[in-house]
């Protein structure tokens, strides 16, 4: 290393720590009656989105269906994370449309904001295509995985839904987090 900028960084290593000395045995002294409480933000630790994030335009019907996801899992006491797991669960599975029954298209028996399928036992063609039961019956599912509030996205909706494409649904997860950020509080 340049003598020059070695003899620099040691300087200023010694300017920081002859301020700690000094300002140290100051700062003991100090008046506690005079401590002010300093309000401190705390970030979620919620993971960063994993991977290419996928974003589409929302009309009526779909933004009512995210505020329906939202009104469930407040109604079952989960945190804002489940919600977004949630949607973006939905976002992948049926683009937070309540689906049907699509015919040949259809994948098995699946229905729903879910695509839950009543042959696996998630409920009653009725039951799976309103959007408040089928919220909680993922949920239900969701509460059942270790660990699910910290771990990836996608591991914790495939999990519970045990897809085909198992990553896809991590590609929805930042448009999930801005729809809940936007209709949590509404």
């Amino acid at each position: 290393m340049n003598t020059i900028i070695r003899k620099s960084m040691l300087s200023v290593a010694g300017l920081a720590f002859a301020g700690g000395v000094f300002a140290g045995p100051i700062a003991a002294h100090a008046n506690p009656v005079d401590a002010k409480p300093v309000a401190v933000a705390v970030q979620s630790a919620a993971p960063k989105p994993q991977g290419d994030q996928s974003r589409i335009s929302l009309n009526d019907e779909q933004t009512a269906n995210v505020k329906a996801i939202i009104a469930a899992t407040k109604k079952a006491g989960l945190p804002e994370r489940a919600a977004v797991i949630s949607i973006a669960t939905s976002l992948q599975e049926s683009k937070l449309e309540n689906l049907g029954h699509l015919g040949d298209m259809n994948d098995h028996d699946s229905l729903g904001l879910f695509q839950q399928r009543p042959s696996s036992g998630w409920g009653t063609p009725e039951q799976i295509t309103d959007p408040e039961y089928s919220t909680t019956a993922f949920l239900k599912g969701l509460k059942q995985v270790d660990g699910w509030q910290d771990m990836p996205l996608t591991d914790a909706a495939q999990t519970v839904q045990v897809s085909a494409y198992p990553d896809a649904y991590a590609q929805w997860e930042q448009q999930a987090t801005d729809l809940v950020a936007q209709h949590w509080n509404s």
